[in-house]
């Protein structure tokens, strides 16, 4: 007896939470399909996180190179840098994912349709001019870079076309506050690029800790970006090649890239989602429940484009969620609560818990304690560098509710203490832990005394 619906599982999206979601309810014999218009792994994959991670290890060993001098190295002559060469060879790495990422869907089982699929109906998706019908359809689209629109915003490009240029420019314009103007800020300045940044507010990545954001501002300005806050774009003007980009503070930068790094909007626009009970926020993201159903209740979202939390390793959890949901024993939870992030600007900042400012309003009573030193490289490498370090304590239960660094290797220290606060760690644990010596992660189980 033919089957009611052509998939159990049609899943429109393969980026991280897409992928996972098709091949996890695929091991547990359902009939999945999976639909993708552009590349395979998504944002991260292919125009985030990763090509991103490779730009920020080029744009690094600058300084890497001048250190070494004070540890007894010498360079016969100056090195150089050629862009063409990062560029294509990061295109090539990416293609080795894409492979991957094929590859698992097809040991999966799951079909997979490379096209444009579209929301019919609540139980009807199509793409390549056919119509399949399944009895759940997974909405895993992402987001995409949101540009406004002022004169000359044609000029400007998003993050996604920055690691495809045809060459690197010799003066740069970043716009935006976020984590991803400052990514590229540091990348750009740090390849070689006069490099500005402009943004509107008075504070630079304003969600979070905001002393921290204070010594990741001041660290960019050592390291040569040159900031413009408080400051707006009007327009933007194409001449001779160049562009002036004109701000509401009366200056013009003329620039070879006008990058806008202004936000992400959810990825929904064409998808067909009127065809259901959906109705979208304003910004275009998909409500859902705590199982990831939208108000059509065959239909689900999850990852960037519900606009919960914007991480790649969260998609994924939620994908895991839902399938043990939808087919499994249905135990499976997500905790969005202390959850481990980086920004790799330069300085590094690695976050987890409560900025100081959310502490505050979320206990009667806290401990802070800080501590800020030059890192053991600086001291012969002849460097600025600094680390700054920030546990953020309960006084009534002693426990570690935020933890914060910005300087080197900040991502891969804070991963292991999202472990600790994550498990409810006191103060007191982190003072019974034994420090790793010579290390600057010590010194997050040797701050005694509190600063305020």
């Amino acid at each position: 007896m033919k089957d009611q619906f052509d998939y159990d599982l049609f899943v429109i999206g393969a980026g991280s939470g897409g992928v996972r979601a098709a091949r996890m309810a695929a091991s547990k014999g359902k009939k999945v399909a999976l639909a993708e218009e552009r590349y395979l792994g998504g944002t991260c994959v292919n125009v985030g996180c990763v090509p991103k991670k490779l730009f920020v290890y080029a744009s690094q060993f600058p300084e890497q190179f001048h250190s070494s001098q004070g540890f007894g190295w010498s360079q016969s002559s100056q090195p150089t840098f050629d862009w063409a060469t990062l560029r294509d060879n990061k295109t090539t790495e990416i293609q080795r994912l894409n492979s991957i990422y094929e590859s698992l869907i097809d040991n999966s089982g799951a079909d997979l349709f490379d096209g444009r699929a579209t929301v019919l109906g609540p139980n009807s998706v199509a793409v390549n001019g056919m119509t399949y019908s399944a009895k759940v359809i997974l909405v895993a689209t992402g987001g995409w870079p949101f540009i406004p629109d002022f004169p000359g915003c044609e000029h400007a490009i998003s993050s996604n076309e920055m690691f495809f240029l045809d060459e690197l420019p010799a003066t740069a314009v970043v716009v935006g506050g976020g984590y991803i103007a400052v990514e590229f800020a540091g990348i750009l300045n740090g390849l070689g690029v006069d490099t500005h940044l402009v943004y509107r507010g008075a504070n630079l990545l304003k969600s979070f800790d905001r002393e921290m954001s204070d010594k990741i501002t001041a660290g960019m300005q050592e390291k040569g970006v040159k900031l413009h806050l408080n400051t707006q774009i009007t327009s933007v003007e194409k001449e001779a090649g160049l562009f002036n980009v004109n701000t509401d503070r009366g200056e013009t930068i003329s620039s070879g890239l006008v990058l806008y790094a202004t936000g992400r909007i959810a990825n929904t626009s064409g998808l067909g989602l009127e065809n259901t009970q959906i109705e979208l926020r304003k910004d275009g993201s998909i409500p859902v429940d705590g199982h990831f159903c939208t108000t059509e209740p065959s239909v689900y979202a999850l990852g960037d484009v519900i606009d919960r939390v914007q991480l790649t390793p969260v998609a994924i959890q939620e994908a895991m969620v839902l399938v043990d949901h939808l087919y499994g024993r249905g135990e499976a939870k997500i905790d969005y609560d202390n959850i481990p992030t980086a920004v790799f600007c330069q300085p590094e900042f690695g976050t987890v818990g409560l900025s100081e400012e959310a502490a505050i309003e979320s206990y009667a009573d806290i401990a802070v304690y800080t501590s800020d030193f030059k890192p053991m490289l600086q001291t012969l490498g002849g460097g600025n560098d600094r680390i700054t370090m920030k546990l953020i304590v309960d006084k009534a239960s002693d426990k570690v509710v935020g933890c914060h660094m910005v300087g080197e290797h900040a991502a891969e220290i804070i991963q292991g203490m999202g472990i600790a606060i994550k498990a409810g760690a006191t103060k007191a644990d982190f003072d019974a832990t034994v420090g790793i010596h010579p290390s600057a992660a010590e010194e997050f189980v040797t701050m005694r005394e509190p600063t305020r």
